[in-house]
C-alpha cells in the first residue's frame, strides 16, 4: 500500500503553502489520493510555516505520524521536524541558510540569484529538486509546473530545472512505481468546496468580513464570481455582512456569509431577525480555537452547541457538520436548498481543518444538487399573507418588485398578515406556525442519509466522530477493525440514525476536537450511550497514528 508523507516547511513569505499545493497536484496528476494540512501562527510576516502532503492509492483526509520528505527552506523546518523523520527518508534543504546538515545540499539562494528571481522562488526550485529526487521525469515536471505556476512562467522553470539539475541521483523512485491511473481527480480545499456547493445550488451572492478560516471562501467566491454568476461583497463589518444577505434573500437571491466564531457572535443579532422573519440565509461558520480570538490559525470543534442554540428565542435551524471536501460541496448544497424550502436559518460547520485543508476528490462521485427554490404558493392576488399558516409551518415567499401583492416581512412576533401582535394567541400562534416545520424537516433530515458508518459494522467497539475527524476515524477504524459512525447533519439531530449505526456496541468512544464532548452530550441527550471521549483541543488534528494509539489499550 502506497502511502507517503512529504514536509515542506520554511517562514512566512517563502510560499510554503502553494509549494505544498503543488506538490499535492503533482501527486493527483499521477492518480494518487492527497490530503495537505498547512500549519501557520496568527503572525503578519515571520514564523515557521509548514504543509505536511500525505499521497497514498487509498482516499486520504489525515496526516501520519513519519516524514518520508522533508524539503527544508531554512534551519528553523530542519530543527523541528527533523526528529519526526523516517530512516530512509529523502531530506533536501537550502545549504545557503543550513551548514553541515544530513541530506542533500540545494543552494537555492544562490541559484535564485543566477537567475535573476525572487526569493519566493526558493520554492520552486526546491520543488524541481524533489521531482527529481523522486524519479520524475523533467517534461512531466514542466508540464505541471506551466499550469500551477500564474506568473513569471518561464524564469521559474529555469529555476526548477536548476534544482532538478542539482539532485545527483533519484532517492525515492518508487513512489512512482506504485503511482495510480490519472483518472479524473481534483484537488479541492474544504472552503472551495463549500463554494462551489453553493454555487451548484443556485447561490446568487455571497457577503462576508474576512476570518480565518473561512476567509478562502471569500477569495476564491471572488475569483469565479463572473464565472459563476455571483454577486461577492465584502463589508464593513460581520454585522453588515449578516444584514447584506437577509436584504438580499428578502429581495429573492439566494444568499449567504461566512466567518469563524468571534464574526458568528456579532452575526447572532442578524440570524435572530432572520429567524423570526423566516428569511432563508445560509452561514459558514468555520471553527477554531477560542474563545474571543483564541488562536486564528488553529483547529478546534468547540462551536457546536453554539451553533445549536446560537440567538435569542426558540427557532428551527438546520446545521451540517461535513468531513471531507466531497461532503462539504454536498452539505453546503443542501444547506442552501434547504434552507430556502423550510424558510429557516441554515448552517454549515467546518473548522480549520477542513476549511483550509486540501483534498483529492473525483468529481463523478459528486452528487447532482437540487438548486434552491422560493416556496411561491401565492393564490388570488388578495389572499396573500406572507406568514400564512399551512399543515407544514411553511408560507408563500412573494419577492417585492412585481407590484402584484403587498409584502411584508417582519422581525417581531407578528400574525399571519405580517401585522406586529402582542395577544397571547397572536404570539402562541406565531410560535406553533414556526415549530410546525420540524416534522418535515426531520423527515428531509432522514431522507439524506444523514449518519455514515466506517469500518466493521458489527464491531463491538464504535468510534463517534463529527467534522474533520471522520476521514481520520475511518482510517482508524479500517485499521483496528472497529465501526466509526459520523452523523452529517446536526440539527435536528438524526437521533434514530445515530443510535441505529451505534447499535448495540460494547464501547461507544466519541473523538472530538474540544475539551467537553459536545457531539457526545448530544448524543446522550438523546439517549445514545457514549462511554469515553477522547478529547483534543491543543489547535492541532489528531493523527492516525496518535488515535490508534490512544486507542491500542481499548482495543486490544
Amino acid at each position: 500500500m502506497a502511502d507517503y508523507s512529504i514536509l515542506i516547511g520554511g517562514k512566512a513569505g517563502d510560499g510554503v503553502n502553494r509549494a505544498g499545493q503543488v506538490i499535492a497536484k503533482i501527486f493527483t496528476r499521477l492518480g494518487f489520493f492527497s490530503y495537505m494540512y498547512y500549519d501557520y501562527p496568527s503572525l503578519i510576516r515571520g514564523g515557521h510555516n509548514y504543509a505536511v502532503v500525505r499521497v497514498a492509492d487509498h482516499p486520504v483526509g489525515g496526516c501520519r505520524e513519519g516524514i518520508d520528505v522533508l524539503l527544508a527552506l531554512d534551519s528553523t523546518t530542519l530543527r523541528r521536524h527533523k526528529t519526526f523523520v523516517r530512516n530512509d527518508a529523502v531530506i533536501l534543504y537550502n545549504s545557503d541558510l543550513v551548514h553541515d546538515a544530513e541530506g542533500t545540499a540545494i543552494p537555492l539562494l544562490s541559484i535564485i540569484t543566477e537567475e535573476e528571481g525572487s526569493p519566493v522562488m526558493a520554492n520552486t526550485c526546491l520543488i524541481g529538486a524533489f521531482c527529481k529526487s523522486i524519479g520524475l521525469e523533467w517534461n512531466f515536471v514542466e508540464e505541471v509546473l506551466r499550469l500551477e505556476l500564474p506568473h513569471e512562467v518561464e524564469k521559474n522553470l529555469r529555476i526548477a530545472r536548476r534544482g532538478y539539475g542539482a539532485v545527483p541521483v533519484e532517492m525515492r523512485p518508487e513512489f512512482l512505481h506504485l503511482a495510480q491511473k490519472g483518472g479524473d481527480k481534483i484537488l479541492l480545499t474544504g472552503n472551495e468546496a463549500i463554494a462551489l456547493g453553493m454555487v451548484a445550488a443556485g447561490l446568487d451572492g455571497y457577503v462576508a468580513y474576512p476570518m480565518s478560516p473561512a476567509t478562502g471562501i471569500l477569495h476564491y467566491m471572488a475569483e469565479i464570481a463572473e464565472e459563476a454568476g455571483v454577486t461577492v461583497i465584502h463589508p464593513e463589518s460581520e454585522i453588515a455582512a449578516m444584514n447584506m444577505v437577509a436584504g438580499m434573500v428578502y429581495g429573492g437571491f439566494r444568499a449567504a456569509t461566512g466567518t469563524a466564531g468571534g464574526g458568528f457572535n456579532l452575526m447572532v443579532e442578524g440570524l435572530s431577525m432572520a429567524a423570526m422573519a423566516e428569511l432563508p440565509v445560509t452561514v459558514v461558520l468555520a471553527q477554531r480555537i477560542g474563545p474571543s480570538t483564541g488562536t486564528p490559525t488553529y483547529t478546534a470543534q468547540e462551536d457546536l452547541n453554539y451553533a445549536i442554540y446560537a440567538g435569542n428565542g426558540e427557532f428551527p435551524r438546520f446545521i451540517f457538520a461535513p468531513g471531507d471536501a466531497g461532503q462539504a460541496y454536498e452539505c453546503a448544497g443542501h444547506a442552501l436548498r434547504l434552507s430556502w424550502k423550510y424558510q429557516v436559518p441554515s448552517l454549515i460547520l467546518t473548522d480549520k481543518t477542513l476549511a483550509e485543508g486540501t483534498y483529492t476528490v473525483e468529481p463523478s462521485t459528486l452528487p447532482e444538487l437540487i438548486p434552491a427554490q422560493a416556496i411561491t404558493r401565492i393564490g388570488p392576488v388578495e389572499e396573500y399573507r406572507r406568514y400564512s399558516d399551512s399543515e407544514d409551518g411553511i408560507s408563500p415567499y412573494a419577492i417585492p418588485g412585481d407590484g402584484s401583492v403587498t409584502i411584508k416581512v417582519n422581525s417581531k412576533t407578528h400574525r399571519p398578515d405580517g401585522i406586529s401582535t402582542d395577544t397571547p394567541e397572536g404570539i402562541a400562534g406565531c410560535i406553533d406556525k414556526q415549530m410546525r416545520k420540524l416534522p418535515a424537516m426531520r423527515q428531509e433530515v432522514s431522507d439524506l442519509r444523514p449518519v455514515i458508518i466506517y469500518g466493521n459494522p458489527d464491531a463491538e467497539i464504535c468510534l463517534l466522530c463529527w467534522g474533520s475527524n471522520a476521514p481520520l476515524c475511518r482510517e482508524v477504524a479500517g485499521r483496528l477493525g472497529i465501526k466509526a459512525v459520523q452523523p452529517l447533519v446536526m440539527w435536528p439531530f438524526p437521533a434514530g440514525e445515530v443510535s441505529d449505526a451505534v447499535g448495540d456496541s460494547w464501547m461507544v468512544i466519541s473523538v472530538e476536537d474540544n475539551y467537553a464532548g459536545q457531539l457526545a452530550d448530544l448524543a446522550r441527550h438523546h439517549g445514545i450511550r457514549v462511554d469515553l471521549h477522547i478529547p483534543k483541543y491543543d489547535g492541532r488534528p489528531h493523527s492516525i497514528d496518535g488515535l490508534v494509539e490512544l486507542l491500542w489499550g481499548v482495543v486490544a
